[in-house]
């Protein structure tokens, strides 16, 4: 079993159980998925950096993105409408957990003066978006083979009800958040 997911059932339920005062098993938050997001306005001159973020982002998450496309034509950026725009991964399961852990101990402390994570970014229900500026803080990717340095988001999504209850899950799955 992934180490993050065996602490979450033996450790974080039972101490969210208590803090929250929850009945049942069943109203413990959890992490449903993580979602990471890259945009790159540049593709619509120019489709190679949109092709080694793919691979970037395939390297990170050791699943296959999605390439996004544009719904609306706009003719100030030169977009039409399906042209590619990006791309996207939705990790679940044994991968969710996997990559967290990998994000919270290897990428974040990888980060240029990092003094932990802003907490102000929950949406109001519990779920937590957060920007990462370069995609070399994760330790897969070789910097020498980068073509461009492009930032990305990553979306926690939590069956928490509030924000209260999604930082704490966050937190006690080990999210550096700041004071």
């Amino acid at each position: 079993m992934i180490r993050l997911r065996e602490k979450y059932i033996k450790e974080i339920t039972p101490r969210l159980m208590k803090e929250f005062s929850y009945n049942s098993i069943m109203q413990v938050p959890r992490l449903k998925s993580i979602v990471l997001n890259v945009g790159m306005g540049e593709a619509i001159q120019d489709i190679k950096p949109l092709e080694s973020a793919v691979k970037e982002l395939a390297t990170i998450t050791g699943q296959a993105p999605v390439i996004t496309r544009s719904k609306k034509s706009i003719a100030g950026f030169k977009l039409r409408e399906g042209m590619p725009v990006g791309c996207r991964v939705t990790l679940r399961g044994n991968r969710m957990y996997d990559f967290l852990d990998r994000f919270i101990s290897l990428a974040l402390p990888r980060i240029r003066d990092f003094k932990g994570i802003s907490a102000k970014s929950f949406d109001g229900r519990g779920n937590y978006a957060f920007g990462v500026k370069e995609q070399i803080i994760f330790p897969e990717i070789v910097y020498d083979k980068v073509a461009s340095i492009h930032g990305m988001d990553i979306i926690f999504v939590t069956s928490a009800r509030t924000n209260e209850e999604g930082k704490a899950l966050l937190q006690y799955l080990g999210m550096p958040f700041r004071n």
